[in-house]
């Protein structure tokens, strides 16, 4: 199991985990309906399988690329700590271990599941002909406070649809700030980045622009609820992780790529997540 947490960076759920939080909950408010425990595990074992199923994916179909990268030949396949079989059968069980849990959420989230399952997996071939692959990433992330809406809800809603917007701009961007590492080497090895595309000071800008439109895309629910002061909090928050990640990172000084990536962010979905549902407690209690 140890060897599967490495193989799958479980750590890594803290970036989407909380906006399925967030949109579980939302679907609670906003329908009135009652808390429900399986409902919940349902969807927190949605999450896990989904994740479990596109990171082991992008493992097993990069292992050859990441074989010849100095700053992952040591990832589990490639160091011999995971087959490529072994990697490929946990992809196999989680995609059908996702798809047996929407089963027992409701008919809506069981049929889009395929379809969830091709987002999240298609983004491991999209380097190979696109730079357009850090979107194609944020929009596999971004279903995540949708699926967990239509889980207690049975129907969209504008609100979760923003909250994937924020999602798909904010990852969007952090992982562009993450390919600076190999921007050299996808140009080498015909991969395709922004960075690769751009270079190093242009993809910066657009990652800037990428997270000015996730940080909108977090305001504009206020336009539709009447949030209180504990919301607020988070959007200020959750905005300063956003700029203080790019002072971290210059065109000039990548050497902190990684805190920016993996802190900074971890800390900005959380907090923000947890100003949500407190607001949302605050608000029916």
């Amino acid at each position: 199991m140890k060897k599967y947490f490495s193989l799958v960076l479980f750590a890594h759920s803290i970036f989407a985990l909380p906006f399925a939080m967030i949109g579980f909950f939302l679907g609670v408010n906003s329908t009135e309906k009652p808390f429900n425990w399986l409902l919940f595990i349902a969807v927190l074992l949605c999450m896990v399988f989904a994740r479990n199923a596109a990171m082991a994916f992008n493992r097993y179909l990069d292992r050859s690329i990441d074989a010849k990268n100095p700053r992952t030949a040591t990832r589990d396949i490639p160091a011999g700590r995971i087959s490529a079989k072994e990697a490929l059968s946990f992809v196999i069980v989680n995609c059908i271990l996702f798809i047996a849990a929407t089963w027992f959420i409701n008919p809506l989230c069981f049929y889009l599941s395929p379809i969830a399952l091709f987002v999240v997996l298609f983004y491991s071939y999209t380097k190979r002909f696109t730079a357009l692959c850090h979107l194609v990433l944020g929009v596999g992330l971004g279903l995540a406070p949708i699926g967990a809406y239509i889980a207690v809800t049975g129907h969209f809603s504008i609100v979760p649809v923003l909250y994937a917007f924020a999602v798909l701009f904010w990852v969007s961007g952090f992982d562009i700030i993450y390919a600076l590492q190999d921007e050299e080497f996808d140009r080498g090895e015909k991969l395709h980045s922004i960075p690769a595309a751009l270079g190093r000071k242009n993809a910066l800008r657009l990652s800037e622009f990428l997270h000015l439109l996730s940080a909108t895309c977090v305001i504009l629910p206020l336009a539709f609820y009447n949030f209180g002061w504990a919301y607020y909090i988070g959007i200020a928050f959750f905005c300063f992780m956003l700029i203080y990640q790019h002072l971290l990172v210059k065109p000039t000084d990548i050497s902190k790529v990684n805190k920016a990536f993996a802190t900074t962010n971890g800390y900005a979905s959380l907090v923000f997540a947890i100003c949500f549902l407190t607001d949302a407690y605050l608000r029916t209690h």
